[in-house]
């Protein structure tokens, strides 16, 4: 077991779905109901972009620039993260917002969505394709979380976070279809909650752990290979980067947590695994 160190300041609420800029070598991450992308440079300092709605995951264009789901639908980013077009809504239900997402190798970007009340089966994972038609992939979903592919792109893994398992399907490029869902790991609820994930490349998945304080490894078994801790308990979610890919990085969350409680919390962490990072996958839209 090792431990995270700090390499920022409490610096969001809710910080959410990291993501690392290999262009501009440089952290990008959401503080997700406070609506801001966020920049982070080698030094720690932040650099906050407003989008004026909920910020919930972000990753590159293939042409360049960036995709982010907002609270109800999607927006094209350019390089400097400025919005130069908000596609139509996705959503239309007030009370359900979007949550984590990512991109498969196909180039389709998906995203989750939740009940802002967490009500359980309220939402849904959606795919926006390339040619910016919408479909829904999984549906009765509470608290959508994770994706992440296989090397060989036959497997994809996901989280519902409050059922406590870490999903396999089996993945059909050609159609972007999820199926045979089985667990692939689940974590006790007294050890937490499986939150957003990133996956190496030897195909070993790190899960961050909601209310356990940690991001955890599995390798392609399923089997826990090691765990980092870190001192925010509500650990959101990782991602590789660094020049190597070889850097963790977790997000972590103040959400709901008396103000003199965890200090650390809402703060960036990151620590040297040893192993690196598989190459996020971007929208090719």
């Amino acid at each position: 077991m090792r431990a995270a160190q700090q390499v920022s300041g409490p610096i969001a609420n809710h910080a959410e779905g990291p993501f690392w800029d290999a262009i501009g070598q440089r952290l990008l991450f959401v503080d997700m109901l406070a609506g801001a992308l966020v920049e982070l440079d080698a030094a720690g300092r932040p650099t906050r972009h407003e989008v004026g709605t909920v910020a919930a995951a972000v990753r590159a264009r293939s042409a360049g620039g960036f995709v982010i789901a907002l609270e109800h639908g999607v927006a094209l980013l350019d390089s400097a993260l400025s919005v130069v077009e908000v596609l139509p809504p996705l959503l239309h239900d007030p009370l359900i917002r979007m949550n984590d997402g990512g991109c498969d190798p196909q180039g389709r970007f998906y995203c989750g969505t939740m009940a802002y009340a967490e009500t359980q089966g309220a939402g849904a994972l959606l795919r926006l394709d390339p040619d910016r038609s919408t479909h829904t992939v999984l549906e009765g979903v509470t608290i959508s979380n994770g994706l992440q592919w296989s090397a060989d792109g036959t497997r994809v893994f996901y989280n519902d976070t409050p059922t406590g398992s870490i999903d396999v399907f089996d993945f059909d490029a050609a159609s972007g279809a999820f199926s045979n869902r089985r667990p692939f790991a689940v974590i006790d609820p007294q050890d937490g909650y499986p939150d957003g994930m990133a996956i190496d490349s030897e195909d070993g998945v790190w899960v961050a752990v909601w209310s356990g304080g940690q991001v955890r490894r599995y390798d392609p078994a399923g089997s826990l290979t090691e765990v980092v801790t870190v001192p925010a308990s509500q650990s959101t979610a990782c991602t590789f980067g660094g020049a190597d890919l070889s850097t963790l990085y977790i997000t972590t969350s103040r959400l709901r947590l008396p103000e003199d409680a965890q200090p650390e919390a809402g703060s960036i962490f990151a620590i040297d695994v040893g192993v690196a990072g598989a190459a996020p996958h971007s929208y090719a839209g």
